[in-house]
C-alpha cells in the first residue's frame, strides 16, 4: 500500500477514499489466502456486503469494524487517538504557576542572638 501525505487526504473525494478503503480490505484479504466467502463468515457478514466494501461502496462502520477485526488491522484506528492538548496560553500560566524558588526554613532560631558570625 502506498502512503500518501495529509494533503492528498484532503483532497480525496469520498467515493476515492472509499475505493481506497476497499483496496486495503482486499489487499489484507488476499494476503491472509482468504476468500470473501470466508472473511465473510469470519466476520459474521455476508459475502455480498464484504464485495460492496471491497469495491469502494456504502457500508456501516460496524460493518468496516467487524472486517478489520478478523484482518487484525485494527491498528489502523489509532489515527483516532484523541490526545488531550494545551493552548499556548495554558501552557504559560502553568509555567508562571510554577515555583521558581526554594524558601529556607521560616523557624526562628532558639536565641536570635547567637549568629554563625
Amino acid at each position: 500500500m502506498t502512503d500518501k501525505s495529509f494533503d492528498a487526504w484532503n483532497s480525496m473525494s469520498d467515493k476515492a477514499l472509499a475505493d481506497h478503503i476497499g483496496s486495503f480490505v482486499r489487499h489484507h484479504r488476499m494476503e491472509m489466502n482468504k476468500t470473501q466467502d470466508e472473511l465473510a463468515t469470519a466476520a459474521g457478514i455476508s459475502r455480498s456486503t464484504l464485495s460492496l466494501l471491497e469495491r469502494g461502496e456504502t457500508v456501516t462502520v460496524t460493518t468496516l469494524l467487524q472486517v478489520l477485526r478478523v484482518l487484525d488491522q485494527l491498528q489502523v484506528l489509532s489515527a483516532f487517538e484523541v490526545r488531550e492538548t494545551l493552548s499556548p496560553l495554558a501552557l504559560a500560566k502553568l509555567q508562571k504557576e510554577k515555583r521558581q524558588r526554594a524558601r529556607g526554613s521560616s523557624k526562628k532560631k532558639a536565641n536570635p542572638e547567637e549568629t554563625d558570625w
